[in-house]
Formats: structure tokens, sequence, C-alpha cells
């Protein structure tokens, strides 16, 4: 039964209703002004993604569902060896994927050589739903052996993998999106998973905002490590990076050859300029401001 992956069509469909809907939602209740045009970004950032899906076809896709497949006939892998139920197994394998895949942020930020890939999706001016979309193919390429050992030492089955994905996928579409919820229930669904405000914080162009906020679905892991900061208004909050701010430097032609090209300070402003900070908050930082 595990072996029986979500059917495609319905993946592709949760995704794209997904996507469709924040967009919608974007235009109606946006959380942050935008600084460039929605089009020219939107435009750009799918570029972008082609690019990146076309290398995971091209490379995770056969990897990791042949693997997959190889894990479950072998019964290799830690929730194997525990013999779990087949709907227990695929909800402990999207939370150990999940846990894993906060590991893998935080090493792309740390890893100088893998930051000059991720740095493509963080000089992003603006933060909406286009943005979940926009990872350098290289990043995804260096990604296959990371998501291949997380498959072989959880022991993760085609299904889990595949239900895995579409769920990671609406989490990253949801977080990234422009849309502004009512701070109330936003409180709320944070105790749980990652939300607008939350990741919008680990956009910042200030190291240390940029520093937290790493999970991409559940704020456990955050909360776990103590990385989670929820205490910057949005209003407060420059998206980008501060090396890279003027938008004619960020031409898809420009973020496409940018990991290849000489590195500059990231943390600088215009690469020379002193790093932006900010000063402590009063407020609790459990309270996830307006």
């Amino acid at each position: 039964m595990s072996s029986r992956k979500l059917p495609g069509w319905l993946s592709g469909a949760l995704v794209l209703g997904a996507f469709g809907a924040l967009a919608w939602l974007e235009r109606r209740r946006p959380l942050r002004a935008e600084g460039e045009p929605k089009r020219d970004r939107a435009a750009r950032n799918l570029a972008v993604a082609a690019a990146g899906a076309a290398t995971l076809r091209l490379l995770e896709k056969p990897a990791t569902e042949r693997l997959a497949a190889l894990v479950e006939r072998r019964r290799w892998g830690l929730l194997k060896v525990l013999r779990l139920p087949a709907w227990l197994e695929v909800a402990a394998a999207c939370v150990l994927l999940d846990y894993t895949l906060y590991l893998w942020h935080v090493l792309v930020h740390r890893a100088p050589f893998l930051w000059r890939f991720h740095v493509v999706h963080h000089v992003d001016l603006d933060l909406d739903a286009t943005t979940a979309l926009r990872f350098h193919f290289a990043e995804l390429a260096l990604s296959v052996p990371w998501r291949a050992a997380q498959i072989l030492f959880i022991g993760v089955s085609p299904r889990s993998l595949s239900v895995w994905q579409t769920l990671l996928m609406l989490s990253v579409l949801f977080h990234h999106s422009n849309v502004r919820l009512p701070v109330g229930a936003e409180r709320r669904l944070n105790l749980l998973v990652v939300t607008p405000r939350m990741h919008g914080i680990h956009h910042s162009t200030v190291r240390e905002e940029t520093d937290s906020n790493w999970s991409s679905g559940l704020t456990v892991w955050d909360r776990l490590h103590g990385t989670l900061r929820l205490d910057v208004p949005q209003a407060e909050v420059d998206i980008g990076v501060p090396a890279y701010r003027d938008p004619r430097e960020l031409g898809l032609a420009e973020i496409l050859s940018m990991p290849f090209g000489a590195e500059r300070p990231t943390w600088r402003l215009g690469g020379v300029g002193p790093e932006p900070k900010r000063a402590p908050s009063p407020e609790p930082s459990e309270q996830l401001t307006a």
C-alpha cells in the first residue's frame, strides 16, 4: 500500500489551485507594499522556476523515485525497522523529512559555497508566491544528494515522498505569499506552521533576522533550536539582500549567472556600505506583530 504514490493529477491540482488562490488574495489583501512591477517580477521568477523544474525532472525525480521504491522493497531506513502502520509511517516520514529540510536550509545559509546559489532566492526585492518557486537550478541540483540521504536514512516510501512533496509545495507557496491574514488568525496558525509574516522576517535585509525562521513546514524546529523570531513588524521589514538593492542588477540573466561571478559581501549595503541593523524590540519575542 505504501508503494502507491499520491496521484500526480491530485498533487498538481492542489498546487496550481493554491498558487491561483494566493495570487488572487495577494491582489485583494497585500501584506507588504511592492517595490517592483508585479508582472516583470512574476515573469522573471517563473523563468527561474522553469529552469529549476527542468532540473528536478532530469535529476531529482528519477533518483528519488527509484530510491524510494528500492527502500520500500528492501525495507531500508529507520521507519522500515520500526514497522509502523501505513498511515503512521506516512505521517512520521513527513515530520522527519520536514526536520531534515530545516537542517538543509540552515546549511545553505551557513556554508559559503551553497549560499552563493541560495542567495538567488533571497535577492528578490519583493516577496510573494512566485518567490516560492525562485530557486537557482544549480542549488536544486546540489540538493539531490541530500534528498537521497533523507529517503535512505529515514526509510521514505513512494507514497510518503509524494505526500510530503505536495504538502511542502503548499506550505512554501503559502508562507512566501504576500497575503495579509488577520493577526490573531496568523498567531494561531503560527503555533503549528510557518506563516507569511514569520517567513517575511527570514527574508529581511537584517542579517540577524534572516538567520532565523528556517522552518519550511512545522514551526516546532525553530522553537526547539531557538531560531524563532516573531517580533518584527512587517512594515519595518525590507525584503532582499543588502548587497543587491538595485533592480537593474537583478534581471534574469544577472541572477542566473550570480553564483558563478564575483561574490559581494552579502550583508553590506551595495556590497561596500554598512550592515543594516535593527534596535531590539521591546515587544515579547513570542508575539507575531502586525
